[in-house]
């Protein structure tokens, strides 16, 4: 049985994308020679990898044990040619993080970009997902460090204290709702889901968590138009078009703040911490030690 590295990557890619078209384009493979790898990997263990169907391609049992392995592999020489490149010039190293909506747009860009000055020959693979699926990447190695709301179950990993991320309603003050609430500090989500919302772009996380939650109530948050970031949802919460759910540090901040009315939300969910999450912190190459010690005195 013999696989090289381009097999393994191959399968990878395939696995994460679902389909074997989309993984030979990661894989900068032409369609039938990526076929035939797969063929070959299979002929080679006498086991199907792949269950084939309409929706494209998922791993079997023993296909999800080959990924377990082919991302162990692929990370220890990635980690090796990092370690490697610090004997050449150029970049050494890159480090792959996937964080939740907040710490995406709120507490990252300046950590970050402070980083990244002070390790120039450094780059970071930024992604954003719902904390779930990041404790899993972590945990399955196919990224360095996650962020995470501690609502995620992540006990089989290492975790470190961020951020507080307290969530928040926001509308303008001449919204029906403001004039009933405009004496009271906080509200709750059930109590609001009556009314219009202005949201997320659909590919957002947080979006996707807000949503649940309303579904956790046997409600459904409905959504009068969708934009690309809470500064955006800000202006046009303003404007009276509807509530919104945000931060409440992105609430505070926007240059609109003071034609806004901004309610903590009283349920508990909403009261969230955010973890950095990794599964070895020893294991992890030094430059992704020393993000994590960055992060951690920010």
């Amino acid at each position: 049985m013999r696989f090289d590295l381009t097999d393994l990557k191959l399968f990878v890619h395939i696995a994460e994308s679902g389909s074997i078209t989309a993984g030979a384009q990661l894989a900068h493979l032409a369609l039938p020679s990526a076929s035939a790898r797969i063929r070959g990997m299979e002929q080679a263990l006498d086991v199907p990898l792949l269950q084939r169907g309409r929706r494209g391609a998922e791993p079997t049992e023993a296909g999800r044990a080959l990924l377990h392995h082919a991302r162990l592999i692929a990370r220890q020489v990635n980690d090796m040619q990092a370690d490697l490149a610090e004997f050449a010039s150029g970049l050494k190293g890159r480090i792959r993080l996937l964080c939740n909506t907040s710490a995406m747009t709120e507490f990252l860009p300046d950590a970050l970009a402070a980083f990244l000055a002070a390790h120039p020959q450094l780059g970071i693979d930024l992604e954003e997902r719902l904390s779930r699926d990041i404790v899993q990447a972590v945990a399955e190695g196919a990224a360095d460090i996650g962020i995470v709301s501690d609502a995620a179950n992540a006990e089989a990993l290492q975790t470190f204290a961020f951020r507080d991320d307290r969530l928040a309603l926001v509308m303008a003050r001449s919204h029906p709702l403001a004039r009933q609430y405009r004496r009271r500090s906080s509200i709750r989500y059930a109590d609001a889901l009556a009314h219009d919302f202005i949201g997320l772009a659909g590919d957002s996380a947080f979006q996707q968590y807000a949503a649940g939650q309303a579904s956790r109530l046997g409600l459904h948050m409905h959504c009068k138009i969708r934009l690309r970031s809470f500064e955006a949802v800000c202006r046009m919460a303003a404007s009276g078009a509807g509530l919104a759910l945000m931060p409440e540090t992105a609430a505070r901040r926007s240059a609109d703040a003071n034609r806004l009315l901004v309610l903590k939300l009283s349920d508990e969910w909403a009261d969230r911490k955010l973890l950095i999450c990794v599964r070895d912190l020893d294991a992890l190459p030094r430059h992704a030690r020393e993000l994590v010690a960055t992060l951690r005195r920010d």
